[in-house]
Parts: C-alpha cells; sequence; structure tokens
C-alpha cells in the first residue's frame, strides 16, 4: 500500500518535471525564460527544453501587429475649441526583450503616449486646421513617438485618426453661429437691394425731370418758330399774339365742350374781343 502511494507520487513528480522541462511555442508567439528570477532567453515558436525548477517562463509575448483602440478624449484646439478625438495604432513587438522589461505594460504605455501627443499637435492648431488636417495629424503623431517606442522593443507600424469632431457642446454653439451667420447675410442682402431700388427709383424720377424739361423746351421751340412764323408772314405786330391765342382759347373750349362732365358751352360773342380783352386790349 505504501509502495503503490509512493509509486503515484513518483508518478506525478516525473508528469509535472517533464511538464516544466518541455515546452512548444506556437507560431506567432515569443516566450521570455527568466532562471532564478532573472532574464535568460527568449523561445521563438517550436520545441524547447527548459531545466524545471529553475526556468521559467515569464512572459508571452505575440508577435503578431496589435491592435490597439486608442479611446475617445477631448482635446481643446490653439482656439479654445473643445474636440472630440479617437484613433486606431498597429503595433508590432520587434524586440521581446525590451518589450516586457522596458516599461511596465507597453500596451497602456503606447495608448497613453498617442492621447498626450495627440493632444499636443491638436493643440497647436486651430478649430478648422484641426478639422481638416487628419492626415498631417496622423503623420505628425507618427513621427513624435516612433522614436519613443522603438526604446520599448516596439514598432509603429501605423496611426489612423479615426475621427475628430467638435464635442456635442461645441457643435451646438457653432450650429447656432452659422445659423446667426445665415440671417446676418440674409439682413444684409435685404438691405442691399432696398438700397439698390431707392437708387435705381431716383434714378428713373431724375431722368423723368429731364426728359420732361426737353420736352418743355422743344414746345418752347415750337411755339417760338410758330410766332415766329406767323409775325414774318402777317405785317401788324399785334395781330399774331391775338391769332396764337385765340386758337388755344378755341381748343380750349373745344376740349371743355367735349368733356363728359360739361353740358352746356357758352361761347362769348366776339372771341377777337375776348382776347384782346385778355391782353389787355380795348
Amino acid at each position: 500500500m505504501e509502495l503503490t502511494f509512493l509509486g503515484i507520487i513518483f508518478f506525478i513528480f516525473v508528469a509535472v518535471t517533464v511538464a516544466k522541462g518541455v515546452r512548444i511555442v506556437p507560431q506567432g508567439e515569443e516566450w521570455v525564460v527568466e532562471r532564478l528570477g532573472k532574464y535568460h532567453s527568449t523561445m521563438l515558436p517550436g520545441l524547447h527544453l527548459l531545466i524545471p525548477y529553475i526556468d521559467r517562463v515569464g512572459y508571452k509575448v505575440p508577435t503578431k501587429d496589435l491592435i490597439l483602440d486608442i479611446p475617445q478624449q477631448e482635446v481643446i484646439t490653439k482656439d479654445n475649441a473643445v474636440l472630440v478625438v479617437n484613433a486606431i495604432a498597429f503595433v508590432k513587438v520587434t524586440d521581446t526583450q525590451n518589450a516586457v522589461y522596458g516599461v511596465t505594460s507597453f500596451e497602456l504605455a503606447i495608448v497613453n503616449i498617442i492621447q498626450t501627443t495627440l493632444r499636443s499637435i491638436v493643440g497647436e492648431m486651430e478649430l478648422d486646421q484641426a478639422l481638416s488636417s487628419r492626415e498631417q495629424i496622423k503623420v505628425r503623431l507618427k513621427e513624435s513617438i516612433s522614436d519613443d517606442v522603438a526604446d520599448w522593443g516596439l514598432t509603429l507600424k501605423s496611426v489612423e485618426i479615426q475621427d475628430i469632431k467638435p464635442s456635442p457642446s461645441m457643435q451646438d454653439s457653432m450650429e447656432r453661429q452659422a445659423a446667426a451667420e445665415r440671417e446676418r447675410k440674409a439682413t444684409v442682402t435685404k438691405a442691399e437691394g432696398d438700397k439698390q431700388a431707392a437708387i435705381l427709383e431716383a434714378e428713373a424720377r431724375l431722368e423723368a425731370a429731364k426728359r420732361d424739361a426737353q420736352a418743355q423746351i422743344v414746345l418752347a421751340q415750337g411755339a417760338a418758330e410758330a410766332i415766329k412764323r406767323v409775325t414774318e408772314s402777317i405785317p401788324d405786330r399785334e395781330f399774331p399774339a391775338y391769332y396764337l391765342l385765340g386758337e388755344k382759347y378755341i381748343q380750349a373750349m373745344r376740349e371743355l365742350a367735349s368733356s363728359a362732365n360739361s353740358k352746356t358751352v357758352v361761347l362769348p360773342a366776339d372771341i377777337m374781343q375776348t382776347v384782346q380783352s385778355l391782353l389787355g386790349k380795348r
């Protein structure tokens, strides 16, 4: 009975020893081996033998590209606008020993350094520039942190700005500002229209007055020419005035007679005497 129990203990010891001494590293990973608490070696994919109870696998590091989601954060621009920015980074472990011993958590370190650098870059830009310079921000971000992550045994393969937009409060403020600007432009446009209409109306009145004055001048010239011709054709110099005035008098009587409001027209018996009396002649 005692031998059987010891046999079981021995079998378990052998099984545990073999399990601790024989390791198979899968493709896409590298394992860091520590011997008595110190770094000893890095196991690449494949079969490996360790010294049981002395060596131990301290870290299992993926060598495939890591996709790190950079959480959304609020960033203040140079002109005090608040933007919401998030990104995604593609990182590869190129030096396993530095990755596990160079920083407490290289994934957390990458996220924090990208967030910090992103705030610094966007903080140097004004709102419009930041919203339209996504590619520029990406390039500067990669250039700024590549050297830092290289010290940790990492390579930043790419970083993409997923979203950059005004914060909800900032977006509401921008919408109200845009509405006020549209209203201001509409008011200015209406005032310009009223001004232009008033100018055109004044120009129209001025042009009409000029035409009326020209017409009166032409009529006066015509009347003068008529008097001149009548005077030249009649020796008596008073008679042309009587003639013209009498002609106008008769024309006025004709218009008065043709008026719809006039039912009866009384003509003087002696028109010439009437005309003479108008001129002060007896």
